[in-house]
């Protein structure tokens, strides 16, 4: 008899197991992943399949179906924003550094909403608009090419001059990138999706800003009774030194009572932060590996001994002090010019001091057992 309830309660649970797989399985695919980011699309180079992405919201992963040649050139973006990142901050503490294999690419420090986070969001935004309205312009996607609507007459400073040329897109990149990019943020409503938002448009507007405009003369000798120009995009590293202002200017914020908007946390603040980039949170000072933070600390960080600023041995290694070790290196030198057509240089060979910054030093009374 006990034999018979056995096989039955086996027989009854096989249904049950199969709704509750099922369950979990919708609930993976329908929940996006919190720790995952479309940057990480910027690591799987020519291999980006839109299902194998990780982090993709539903929105974006159909406009990766729907425009595969774009993800190819947001996948090229991601490369070299977050090396303008890394540029911007190769002195400070927190450094932009990102993890290997990581889906989230920079690690739980982004879970924070701090400046840094500000700053991220806003340069990865601009990376795509960046990106995208390159490809544009040299022929590379079937969706967009050159601006059709600089057309005909126009003037400046210099006098009367017709549009021709290439002009960038940079609407078609900044309508994308806000397709794009936003998709995550517009499902959810909280102060971080809120600063998100705010710092992506920042973001993409901060590349428009530096639209510039490029003219060649036509006329009698080369004069420029005639000319013909266009709208081209300045190189990334202005979006990124602008952006980087911004990130030292950032203004701390609060969501308002209706969640529709932020209120400045300094009540005597009297401009406008539509411009200015927003964070909620204030930032960790990266001075110890703290893992729940994904700060990395600043032991063995290269510091500038002979600086007082924030690459200086002193801020750099938070006060701890900085090992010295004297390293050989090879440079070129004595270069001349040997016709024709090369550089012939030789090796030379200095000796140097690099100081690193110590760990942090244990408390002594860890250490009793």
């Amino acid at each position: 008899m006990g034999i018979r309830n056995g096989a039955r309660n086996q027989h009854h649970s096989k249904p049950i197991s199969k709704v509750y797989f099922s369950f979990i399985l919708l609930l993976l695919i329908f929940t996006p992943r919190v720790d995952s980011s479309w940057w990480y699309i910027g690591a799987l180079g020519a291999r980006v399949i839109c299902d194998n992405i990780p982090g993709l919201v539903n929105k974006q992963r159909q406009l990766c179906q729907r425009h595969p040649d774009l993800m190819q050139s947001i996948s090229l973006g991601a490369k070299e924003w977050i090396k303008e990142c890394q540029h911007q901050f190769r002195h400070h503490r927190w450094n932009c550094s990102t993890l290997d294999r990581d889906h989230t690419v920079f690690g739980r420090v982004m879970l924070r909403s701090s400046r840094e986070a500000a700053f991220v969001y806003a340069i990865s935004s601009a990376g795509v608009v960046y990106a995208i309205t390159r490809a544009c312009s040299q022929g590379e996607l079937k969706i967009c090419n050159c601006d059709s609507q600089k057309r005909g007459q126009f003037s400046d400073d210099k006098g009367t001059f017709d549009w021709g040329g290439c002009s960038d897109n940079i609407n078609y990149g900044i309508k994308f990138a806000k397709a794009f990019v936003d998709a995550r943020e517009r499902m959810v409503k909280d102060a971080r999706a809120l600063m998100n938002l705010h710092n992506n448009r920042c973001g993409r507007m901060a590349v428009k800003r530096f639209m510039k405009l490029e003219c060649k003369c036509h006329g009698v000798s080369g004069s420029c009774s005639l000319r013909t120009c266009w709208l081209a995009m300045s190189d990334f590293r202005q979006t990124g030194d602008y952006l980087r202002k911004k990130y030292n200017t950032a203004i701390e914020v609060t969501m308002n009572q209706d969640g529709t908007g932020f209120i400045v946390a300094d009540k005597d603040f009297k401009g406008s932060t539509k411009n200015e980039l927003v964070f909620v949170e204030n930032s960790p000072d990266y001075c110890l590996m703290d893992r729940a933070a994904g700060s990395l600390g600043t032991a063995g960080r290269v510091c500038n001994k002979s600086s007082r600023g924030i690459d200086g041995c002193e801020v750099m290694c938070c006060g701890r002090g900085y090992d010295t070790m004297r390293v050989k290196r090879v440079t070129k030198c004595e270069c001349k010019f040997k016709w024709c057509c090369a550089v012939e240089c030789k090796d030379c060979e200095n000796i140097v001091d690099v100081h690193t910054c110590k760990p942090h030093k244990r408390p002594d009374w860890l250490d009793v057992t």
